[in-house]
Formats: C-alpha cells, sequence, structure tokens
C-alpha cells in the first residue's frame, strides 16, 4: 500500500508529524506533496527540518489568492502528480483549501481518501474553512474523527458508521513529541525576559477579527482592560496582516500589550506552555492550550473545538465585553484550582 500524504499550511504538517514519523518507523511507502498554500515550500523546509521530519517530495508553490483561484491551481496539480505518482489512499488533515483540493483530485481519480480530524464542525457557513471540512468529510472514504463528539456529527449527516474511526487527536502526540524538540533549542522565554505564569499569550489572525475595524479594535480594548485589572504584559505574537491591519485602522498598540515578530511554531509552544492564560481566534492554539493544561479565552463567536469549552480549559468570549469577563472566570478558576482538575480528565 503507498500513501500519498497532502498538506500546504504549518498547521498541517505539525498535525501530521505523528502521522509522518509513524509512516517512517513502519516503512510504509508515502511521500509529502505541499502545496505551498501559506509559504513557498523554501521557507517551510527549515520547518520540516525543526522537526526533523524527512522533505516533500513534491512542492507546488501554490501561492496566496482568492479562494476559487488557490483550490483551482491546487486542483490541477495535485491531479497532475497523483496521475503520474499513483497511491492506493490519500490523507489529508483538516479544514484548508488544500484538504479540499487533494480530497476532490482524489475523489476525480477514484483513489481512496481519508480525512484526519474529521467531523469538526463549528456550525458557522460564513468560514470558508467549514465548506471545505464539510466537503472533506462526505467524499472520503476512511474519517479519522478525533472524539466522540466529532462522530456524532458525522453519524447525523448520514455518513455510514463503519467509515468512521475515532482516533483521538494527533496535536495531542504533535504537541508533546514538538515540545520535547523544542527544549533543545532556543529557550523563548529567557530570550524574551519572561518568568512562567507571569504573563498572557495571544494570537489574532482570522479575517473575520482583523479585517473588521470594530471588531479588531474591540478585541485590543479588551487586552487594555485585561492588563489594567491584572498587571501582567500580553505577548502579542503578530501575524503581518494582523500588524498592517492595526496600521490601516490607526490603532495603537494597547499599553501592557507586547506586539513581538511571528514565532517558529517550537518557540511558540513554549511560550503557549509557559503562559498563565492564552487568548486567540485559533482552532489549533484553543487545542494546544487545553493540552498543554493552560486555560483560553477563545476570540471567536464560536468554536469548532467544543471539547475544549465542555471541559472548562476554554471560554468563547467573542471580541467585545466578554473578553475581560471571561479572562475574570479564567483566572479564578486557576486560582481554586478547579480548571486543572477538570483538565486531567481529558
Amino acid at each position: 500500500m503507498k500513501l500519498a500524504i497532502i498538506l500546504g499550511t504549518r498547521p498541517e504538517i505539525i498535525k501530521m508529524s505523528p502521522i509522518i514519523r509513524q509512516c517512517e518507523k513502519q516503512g510504509i511507502d508515502y511521500y509529502i506533496l505541499h502545496t505551498g498554500q501559506h509559504y513557498s515550500y523554501e521557507m517551510d523546509k527549515i520547518f520540516f527540518e525543526q522537526l526533523k521530519l524527512p522533505q516533500a517530495k513534491y512542492n507546488l508553490d501554490v501561492g496566496s489568492g482568492r479562494h476559487g483561484e488557490q483550490t483551482g491551481k491546487m486542483l490541477i496539480s495535485i491531479e497532475e502528480i497523483l496521475i503520474k505518482d499513483i497511491v492506493d489512499i490519500v490523507l489529508v488533515q483538516g479544514d484548508t483549501n488544500t484538504v479540499l483540493a487533494g480530497a476532490l483530485a482524489a475523489s476525480k481519480l477514484q483513489i481512496k481518501i481519508g480525512h484526519v480530524e474529521a467531523g469538526l464542525r463549528s456550525f458557522d457557513c460564513t468560514m470558508p474553512e467549514e465548506t471545505n471540512r464539510i466537503i472533506a468529510d462526505h467524499i472520503s472514504d476512511y474519517l479519522f474523527a478525533p472524539t466522540e463528539t466529532s462522530r456524532k456529527y458525522l453519524l447525523n449527516e448520514g455518513i455510514p458508521e463503519e467509515i468512521i474511526f475515532v482516533t483521538e487527536n494527533t496535536v495531542v502526540d504533535a504537541a508533546y513529541q514538538n515540545l520535547e524538540i523544542s527544549k533543545n533549542g532556543t529557550d523563548i522565554l529567557k530570550k524574551l525576559g519572561l518568568k512562567e505564569k507571569e504573563y498572557f499569550a495571544a494570537t489574532v489572525h482570522r479575517a473575520e477579527n482583523v479585517d473588521s475595524k470594530e471588531r479588531l479594535g474591540r478585541i485590543l480594548s479588551g487586552f487594555s482592560q485585561i492588563y489594567k485589572e491584572f498587571g501582567l504584559p500580553i505577548i502579542f505574537p503578530a501575524h503581518p496582516r494582523t500588524v498592517k491591519m492595526i496600521k490601516k485602522f490607526g490603532f495603537k498598540t494597547p499599553k501592557g500589550t507586547r506586539l513581538i515578530e511571528p514565532l517558529g511554531y517550537l518557540e511558540f509552544l513554549q511560550l503557549e506552555s509557559g503562559a498563565r492564560m492564552i487568548l486567540t481566534d485559533s482552532g489549533g492554539v484553543q487545542e494546544e492550550s487545553c493540552i498543554l493544561k493552560v486555560p483560553c479565552v477563545t476570540l471567536r463567536d464560536n468554536t469548532e473545538r467544543p471539547e475544549t469549552v465542555d471541559v472548562g480549559a476554554n471560554l468563547i468570549a467573542g471580541s467585545g465585553e466578554n473578553i475581560i469577563e471571561c479572562t475574570k472566570k479564567c483566572l479564578n478558576s486557576i486560582l481554586n484550582g478547579k480548571i486543572h482538575m477538570e483538565m486531567e480528565t481529558l
């Protein structure tokens, strides 16, 4: 049996890293196809090296663009490779345009599809990711659902039970394996002059937040209130697009918020692990914070990771006044030990 692992973003590389390591360990015949959805392969090569992963066999370097344009380019190129380098199964992970293009290309060629992290739902179809994950789930032959909740969503949509497998989440393996690797590199806390549990970590990158003057302004205001209330710095590795929009809208960095350059994944894992609490609009960071037992406040109106909320590790704040209220609730739960007790059940 031969596999093609199709990925194109750094979160996909992270979450597929345990599977790639298992393929290597078990001697499975496979190759990696990198679409270059977020970064060119040249920029991602160091990422593969840091995670001690084999390099991709194929690199499309598709780059950014409109959703349809980007997905179409990937679909054409992936199909050409799958015709030339035949495989039995294509593996895709998550909800990106790479996932949609990879699954569609395989489906058209009648190649079996395995969808890792199947069954996640935000029930918000204004998010392109929701469309991608739904389509991928309904054309896949093997659905690897991370939780029972994901499995139930798939069953409710009429997907046959026999092709659904509850595997738990590869992000758990990735977080532990890669945090261990990170210990051999830079000590980011020391580099930034931070002490464990004496700072908050924040990420904001989603279009619905950074492209909206109202929402981005409310989030920054929330950061200001948090610093005023607790006196702990907020370390904010900011995506270039986020920095661009802060400047475009004429906002100033709030007092107590420390805007820094984006961190590498291994450094960011250390930053997450040492934080008192995390504020984010990232689905992956919600999961990682829960695994690392660091409380999280999500700067969105919904989440496709409801399990993190169910165990009390994550609170959904949106972008308004709830940010400070959820932060207070989180810190009070930390003080009485409630959050950490609930996280132990994960």
